[in-house]
């Protein structure tokens, strides 16, 4: 049940959206002593933040209303006092995506900064054992007043298993949507379609307007022919056939999902010359290589259902091990791309990890289908994994 707000806090919530909505510095500074830079007015007949109420109040840029110091300032008050940058309003918009939309170029700037920062102290966190899922996460923003959650269900488990193990209760959204969970993906039922694969989520998993962007990784990646090259994730097989018509000396592929293992034998995968596949789970394929002292020119990532901490051990580990000193590693950048800002804060922050890692890393920036989001494209499927303009292209080679 959801608590009774007392009159007072509601006024409170008033004044501090007030006065950050009039970008109105010191009383901003005065209120936000009493209450909290998250609120919102229970009264109010459209739910917003103080962010998103100042953001908003800027206006268009072209209107002649570019943000000034008193914006500027009410904005970075809100985020020192801890206020949420990606938090949505009832219009499905962060206080970003507000400040793309009216083109205040400046306060985006600012907000997709506090992304970045954000994202990276939630990353040291986990990495502390202090951080949530991202399952917990959105278990934590559901609203209060929803019915509770039905017992988990357990895990199918063979009888040889079972003798082994003890079953452990299943998140009942990974029973909705695999996606969430790689290992539940890579049990799940996949179905190929014509241009377009898709788990039993109804997630589209890979889709053939991606060719594109797959060849130019490709080109970028393998210069030139008897290469030795790795893809982690076949998929449809898209980047793997434009990595081949480059003629690599050896190209190996790693694979986990057993229905995908059963499409590569059908399209003739085993039995092209130069090529290894490699069937299982990366975590458990790299360590061998690097024990069997596989070193590679040229290494692709893209899996499925799994988030930025999994890419992040991948080069930060396994890439640095692998990779030639003057090899390349990409990636299909993909993170965040279902909105604007997200895919801009995971597009630097990935960069500040890969510059940790001890990468450079240079963008391409290419241009997606026109159309795209909103098309018939995604028809059928759960949700659009894409509805952005711009694809921008890593290539990463080791600091000289």
């Amino acid at each position: 049940m959801t608590e009774q707000v007392t009159e007072q806090e509601v006024l409170l919530a008033k004044r501090i959206i007030s006065a950050a909505e009039r970008h109105d510095v010191p009383a901003l500074k005065v209120a936000l002593k009493e209450g909290s830079a998250n609120v919102q007015d229970p009264t109010a007949t459209v739910a917003t933040s103080p962010l998103h109420a100042a953001i908003a109040a800027c206006g268009k840029a072209e209107d002649g209303k570019e943000a000034d110091e008193n914006a500027i300032q009410t904005v970075n008050i809100l985020l020192e006092n801890g206020a949420i940058w990606n938090d949505l309003n009832k219009e499905d918009e962060t206080p970003g995506c507000i400040a793309l939309r009216l083109g205040q170029q400046k306060i985006y700037d600012l907000m997709v900064e506090a992304g970045v920062r954000a994202e990276l102290l939630f990353a040291k966190m986990q990495a502390l054992g202090l951080g949530t899922s991202a399952i917990e996460v959105e278990e934590e923003e559901e609203d209060e007043t929803a019915e509770e959650q039905p017992a988990a269900k357990k895990q199918k488990v063979s009888e040889e298993e079972a003798q082994a193990v003890t079953e452990e209760p299943v998140d009942p959204r990974v029973l909705d949507d695999v996606s969430l969970d790689n290992k539940a993906y890579i049990k799940s039922q996949l179905r190929y379609k014509p241009g377009i694969l898709l788990d039993e989520s109804d997630n589209a998993v890979m889709m053939d307007w991606e060719t594109e962007i797959m060849q130019r990784h490709a080109e970028t990646l393998i210069p030139k022919k008897g290469l030795r090259t790795m893809n982690v994730g076949h998929g449809m097989g898209i980047v793997d056939t434009a990595i081949l018509t480059h003629d690599p000396s050896e190209h190996h592929i790693v694979e986990a999902h057993p229905q995908v293992h059963q499409r590569l034998r059908e399209t003739g995968w085993y039995d092209k010359p130069n090529v290894h596949i490699h069937e299982g789970r990366w975590q458990d394929v790299l360590p061998k290589l690097i024990e069997q002292g596989v070193v590679l020119d040229a290494i692709y990532y893209d899996t499925f259902a799994e988030d930025y901490a999994a890419l992040k051990e991948f080069f930060a580990e396994y890439v640095i091990q692998l990779l030639a000193k003057d090899g390349k590693f990409g990636w299909y950048n993909g993170l965040g791309a279902d909105r604007q800002i997200c895919y801009d804060v995971y597009t630097k922050v990935s960069e500040i990890d890969l510059y940790e890692a001890g990468f450079d890393t240079t963008w391409e920036d290419i241009k997606v289908p026109a159309g795209l989001h909103g098309s018939k494209e995604w028809e059928g499927t759960r949700r659009p994994y894409w509805t952005i303009d711009v694809y921008r292209l890593p290539v990463n080679t080791f600091m000289k």
